[in-house]
């Protein structure tokens, strides 16, 4: 199961956190399979992230692709920008600039690829939380 969504730069990036939302509906109540309350919460906030730098970074298209397999949903954002973001050093006290340190602390799997035009970045995040684990006994 996957979905792309292209964007110009000129939505509001809440879009693509509802389609994230949506699509992730769509995997539990038509495809069966189990999505944890935190497992939909952080691809939220990893949709937002992205897509957010995208529009920081890289204005112009992007694309979102989201893609279950394997028990994790993979959420890659394209842009055409070539330059790869900073990953910074924890730091309590610095302001801002967390995003992409929380992601990967978040995820399971996290990847940085150059293309030929542009960059890919993906982060796959665990479909449902080991029913031990999970605080919302979904």
């Amino acid at each position: 199961m996957s979905l792309s969504a292209g964007f110009e730069g000129n939505e509001p990036i809440a879009e693509a956190r509802l389609l994230a939302r949506s699509f992730l509906a769509d995997v539990q109540n038509i495809h069966g399979l189990r999505v944890s309350d935190r497992a939909l919460d952080l691809v939220e906030l990893v949709v937002s992230e992205l897509v957010t730098n995208t529009r920081k970074y890289a204005p112009g298209p992007s694309l979102l692709t989201l893609q279950v397999r394997d028990g994790c949903v993979d959420v890659t954002v394209w842009d055409s920008n070539p330059d790869m973001p900073t990953i910074l050093p924890p730091d309590p006290t610095r302001a801002g600039q967390h995003g992409l340190e929380i992601i990967m602390a978040s995820a399971l799997a996290f990847q940085l690829r150059r293309e030929p035009v542009g960059k890919r970045i993906t982060a796959s995040i665990q479909l449902a939380d080991d029913p031990a684990t999970d605080a919302a006994g979904r």
